[in-house]
């Protein structure tokens, strides 16, 4: 089952369990995905809607900490119930052993010597750890081991 049915098959769900944060998680998700494939003409596979979710993750935290500047609880909760259930429908992320296994890797198989060379292993580690760990953790364990 393709990401997009199951979505569909859980909001469904949501809809009869009367689950209201899960209905309008996945209804933006869907959104999301429609805005592209009608923009761009093209049908979705699994990786992109995982990038598209990993997006709107991205979003929702940043309007956490602005929330929290401003003392919004309210808002900062519903932002937070959110990304729970965009987190529902990406792979299992990779642990920090993990990461820095395949970092390790990249590096030597790359040459990196140094911080100069980060470019080099974060174009490779990008691409190997798409939808498993997000490029921020990726920089910062490169940083850790290059550094």
């Amino acid at each position: 089952m393709s990401l997009k049915e199951q979505l569909k098959e859980d909001l469904k769900i949501a809809m009869r369990e009367k689950d209201v944060v899960k209905r309008d998680s996945i209804r933006a998700i869907n959104t999301m995905i429609k805005q592209i494939e009608v923009d761009e003409r093209k049908e979705l596979n699994d990786q992109d809607v995982i990038k598209l979710i990993q997006k709107g993750i991205k979003q929702r935290e940043e309007a956490v900490a602005q929330y929290k500047e401003a003392s919004r609880d309210d808002l900062v909760q519903k932002e937070q119930e959110q990304i729970d259930v965009f987190s529902l429908y990406l792979p299992a992320q990779l642990g920090d052993d993990e990461l820095e296994a395949g970092l390790r890797e990249i590096i030597t198989a790359v040459g990196a010597q140094s911080m100069k060379d980060i470019g080099k292993v974060m174009g490779q580690a990008s691409k190997k750890f798409a939808g498993v760990a997000d490029g921020k953790r990726i920089n910062e364990m490169t940083k850790k081991i290059l550094g």
